[in-house]
């Protein structure tokens, strides 16, 4: 029963991490969009599509654009550092998730600079210097490994041999599964 518990815990965190990354990453467009005068038409967030916000109407684009990535990396350390400093038994997952929006806003912004993918170009149509992107990538993609170096052994890893908490995986469990169903509640095409 063990590695049953190990792979749920396992499982159920990268879920969890990509559906909450996508819908971090949005809400960053959407609170970017209301704090400068913007109006949000649609947040699609469904599973089997890349996450996206359509604007109605887009005062500052470039200020917009850039409040998803990074929204999307500082509420997730944030989150972290209060599981943290509470001494939340779970707050491996959210450090785990916080290094995975890290890595995934800072790949997403620094390689997608070299194609103009999704955010991307609009941000260098908007005026980002290309350096801009790569900055960011170059200081978010690191500190995402950073946080995950040494976090093996709470999923079981190595020396855990398959012990997980299972109360952290339970409600691992029920916070992907509800992140999967707001997926597919908020949005698709």
């Amino acid at each position: 029963m063990n590695r049953t518990a190990q792979f749920v815990l396992i499982l159920s965190t990268l879920v969890g991490s990509w559906f909450g990354m996508q819908a971090v990453h949005e809400s960053g467009h959407v609170l970017g969009a209301r704090m400068t005068g913007g109006q949000v038409s649609r947040v699609v967030l469904h599973p089997l599509t890349i996450s996206r916000t359509d604007l109605a109407a887009n005062p500052q684009p470039l200020a917009v654009v850039w409040a998803g990535p990074v929204v999307g990396v500082v509420v997730p350390l944030a989150l972290w550092a209060v599981a943290a400093g509470l001494r939340m038994p779970g707050a491996f997952v959210l450090r785990f998730f916080a290094g995975f929006c890290l890595l995934a806003n800072g790949l997403y912004i620094g390689i997608g600079s070299f194609d103009r993918v999704g955010d991307c170009g609009e941000m260098l149509r908007r005026g980002s210097e290309p350096w801009h992107l790569w900055l960011f990538g170059a200081l978010t993609a690191p500190a995402g490994l950073w946080l995950w170096h040494g976090q093996g052994h709470h999923f079981g890893l190595g020396s855990a041999r398959g012990q997980v908490n299972r109360a952290v995986m339970w409600t691992t469990l029920a916070a992907a599964s509800g992140l999967l169903i707001l997926a597919v509640v908020v949005g698709g095409e």
